[in-house]
């Protein structure tokens, strides 16, 4: 199996794990679920096109970003490999994790906030698709977006086709799933921190003494 397809399971799996759509099903049902099956529809696409939106920005200028703030790649796999791990531990132990939570607010604006802003689009998933785009060309940033904007199809159907979905899966399946998506962020996360760690002693190592 050639790199490219390895690298693009490794996406999907990682954006599939972290965006959770059924969990993220059921908060969408408890958030929206004394609306018509109109308005659902409405919040549903409005949310993932901010949430697409946010991500796009921060994967295709991530280089950029970096640059500005002197960021460097090793540091950014680090620090979104502790945020996946701890989201990951979290859904592993069935719990929610903070970085993923939103307070009440009405119905108008649950599009933004919590559902895009932190739900979707939390720190986690800015991290990760951060450090999927920034390692490489073009051609990572183009995988990363086209595999993000699928998840976010996905979730749509999810949202949209919700309470059935919900009704069909179960709630103790629904917890398996959960757990299962919370042992792979939390792997992915190690593995981002390992290559931020190796990255930041060879950056060390070619540094030259003064």
């Amino acid at each position: 199996m050639s790199d490219g397809i390895n690298h693009l399971i490794t996406v999907f799996f990682g954006f599939f794990a972290i965006m959770n759509p059924l969990a993220n099903t059921a908060v969408f049902v408890g958030l929206t679920g004394d609306l018509g099956s109109a308005a659902q529809a409405r919040i549903a696409r409005r949310s993932l096109l901010l949430t697409f939106t946010v991500v796009f920005v921060f994967a295709a200028l991530g280089k950029t970003i970096f640059h500005f703030f002197g960021v460097t790649l090793p540091a950014l796999r680090i620090a979104g490999g502790i945020l996946v791990f701890v989201i990951g531990y979290h859904m592993l132990h069935g719990e929610g994790s903070s970085l993923h939570e939103g307070s009440d607010t009405s119905a108008e604006d649950v599009a933004i906030s919590p559902l895009a802003v932190p739900i979707l689009a939390g720190p986690g998933t800015i991290a990760t698709a951060m450090s999927f785009s920034a390692s490489g060309g073009w051609s990572d940033v183009a995988v990363t977006v086209v595999v993000f904007a699928l998840m976010c199809a996905i979730t749509y159907v999810c949202f949209v086709f919700g309470e059935r979905l919900l009704a069909r899966i179960g709630e103790d399946f629904l917890k398996i799933v959960t757990r299962l998506m919370g042992l792979i962020l939390a792997v992915i996360g190690v593995q981002m921190a390992i290559e931020g760690v190796s990255g930041a002693v060879a950056m060390l190592g070619s540094t030259p003494a003064i």
